[in-house]
């Protein structure tokens, strides 16, 4: 078996009909998005954290074109098909699809969560307003969870790298 047969991304509107099925048997629905570039203990205590607020965990995982529009040419660090391998390793994530935008208003529409979960490192005010606005449009509920201090992945990758 290859690695590109474990890989753990599904084709959008195949999640959004397994999200209607969770539905269906009454699941709640969680979504939540990132580049989860160099998965570290930050990431997994937000996956954690946002797994408990409902039955169902999907993440929107930012494509490599769209992690170097947000973050620079050297990222990300990790391929996007390693990325959605390790992300659906863990036991907290149900589902995950790829987007290329730098903001998931359109698959926030369309996925319509029943709850968002963002870490509280940005207040409500930061999030992207188009994604603001369609969460709101679908009704999901927005929580913040408390973000774990000392660890994201620019100040490791500085940190590795010998710069900090």
């Amino acid at each position: 078996m290859t690695l590109p047969e474990l890989a753990g991304a599904l084709p959008f509107l195949q999640l959004c009909a397994e999200r209607e099925r969770w539905r269906r048997e009454g699941r709640r629905v969680v979504l939540t998005n990132g580049c989860f570039d160099l998965l570290h203990p930050g990431h997994l205590f937000l996956l954690q954290q946002a797994a408990g607020f409902g039955d169902r965990l999907a993440v929107a995982l930012n494509s490599d074109s769209s992690v170097r529009a947000l973050k620079g040419p050297d990222r990300p660090t990790i391929p996007q098909k390693l990325r959605a391998y390790a992300l659906r390793a863990l036991r907290w994530v149900d589902g995950l699809f790829l987007f290329d935008g730098t903001q998931a208003d359109e698959e926030i529409r369309t996925f319509a969560p029943d709850v968002y979960v963002r870490a509280n490192d940005r207040t409500l005010a930061d999030l992207d307003s188009k994604e603001l606005r369609a969460l709101r449009a679908v009704g999901a509920r927005i929580e913040l969870v408390p973000f774990l201090p000392g660890f994201s992945t620019s100040s490791l990758l500085a940190r590795i790298r010998g710069r900090q």
